[in-house]
């Protein structure tokens, strides 16, 4: 990561997060800070500089938020309607293709060829390497991730989805394969 500090606060995402705090309910550090780390991520892999910071940003926020808006654990297509309707009711002005393509893409195995393939395969990048924990570093600095992840504690956040898997899917294995078959991509 550059010399830069790690952004502690982003005012856009804690906009985006402000009516859904009371949905997200307890799970709600846990999901904002890994909103946070994933960003983080993002943004470092696109050099720190992007036009697209507000679209990731808000994508980022969005990417996971229907376990919570709709409880299904097949959750892209519900995490990508709200964002997008969101866009387009509050006036954001953000290209949907971008927010749809970050948010449909992030749990792909492969990297991402498509349309707009470094901003999608950042933010998937970044995905993987929260989701795992860092086990999966996608090219990220170990010291990197243990910096992102001091400034933003888990919280609780992956008890959270063994939980949400457990509780929508009716236990943690069928609700674990139901996960992985609604939202992995190849």
């Amino acid at each position: 990561m550059n010399t830069n500090p790690i952004p502690l606060n982003r005012p856009w995402i804690e906009h985006l997060f402000a009516p859904y705090v009371g949905q997200i309910g307890d799970d709600y550090l846990g999901y904002r800070n890994h909103v946070y780390r994933t960003v983080t991520y993002a943004m470092h892999f696109l050099g720190e500089s992007s036009d697209a910071e507000r679209t990731i940003e808000t994508a980022m926020v969005y990417h996971d938020i229907g376990l919570w808006s709709d409880r299904k654990l097949a959750y892209l297509e519900p995490s990508e309607s709200l964002c997008l309707a969101d866009n387009a009711k509050n006036g954001w002005g953000l290209d949907p293709e971008l927010l749809r393509g970050i948010i449909h893409w992030h749990h792909k195995i492969t990297p991402y060829r498509g349309q707009h393939p470094e901003i999608i395969e950042a933010c998937r990048k970044a995905d993987w390497i929260d989701a795992t924990k860092g086990w999966f570093r996608k090219g990220m600095p170990r010291n990197v991730i243990t910096s992102v992840e001091a400034a933003f504690p888990n919280h609780g956040f992956h008890k959270s989805l063994m939980r949400l898997a457990r509780d929508i899917g009716g236990s943690t294995i069928v609700g674990g394969f139901q996960v992985a078959a609604g939202i992995l991509k190849w």
